[in-house]
């Protein structure tokens, strides 16, 4: 792409700021896709982030809490998600804190009640087998998997 103005840049980069919540890493890749120089990115980071279009503990926030209403993602994938996009364990922990524990529970149960009704299987070790990595693949914490498919499916014992 052909470089544009920094005042071109400006108007652009706020616009997309403005739009929704970014994180630095996506709008510095955006600066250096408008062909801006470093130094130029660099300067108009500075003025997006005290002019308050760019917060990362603010984004983090909204990203988590809604990955999970949503998306239904689990706390793990979120925190891959955020850290891919280099923010701060801080940040991280912050963004997570948005998600209720009640909640989280609850979307677990639904995920895995609604799943299980779809897995077909010759036996029950099969199905729970199937539903935790379904779960776990969402994002959800294998020993909290286990345990609400333990809640929600009592083994049956032999006699």
């Amino acid at each position: 792409m052909a470089s544009i103005s920094p005042e071109e840049a400006k108007k652009k980069i706020l616009r997309f700021c403005a739009y929704q919540e970014r994180c630095h890493q996506e709008v510095k890749q955006k600066l250096y896709e408008l062909g801006l120089y470093a130094a130029e990115a660099d300067e108009l980071m500075v003025y997006l982030i005290t002019e308050g279009f760019l917060n990362e503990e603010r984004f983090a926030r909204v990203f988590a809490g809604g990955k999970f209403r949503m998306k239904q993602w689990g706390r793990m994938k979120i925190t891959r998600e955020l850290e891919s996009r280099n923010l701060s364990p801080r940040c991280i922990r912050l963004g997570l804190q948005e998600i209720d524990e009640d909640d989280y529970r609850k979307t677990l149960n639904g995920l895995i009640e609604r799943k299980y009704s779809q897995v077909s299987a010759d036996n029950d070790f099969v199905r729970r087998d199937k539903l935790a990595r379904y779960a776990i693949q969402k994002g959800y914490e294998p020993d909290l998997v286990w345990q609400t498919i333990r809640e929600l499916l009592p083994s049956r014992k032999r006699k």
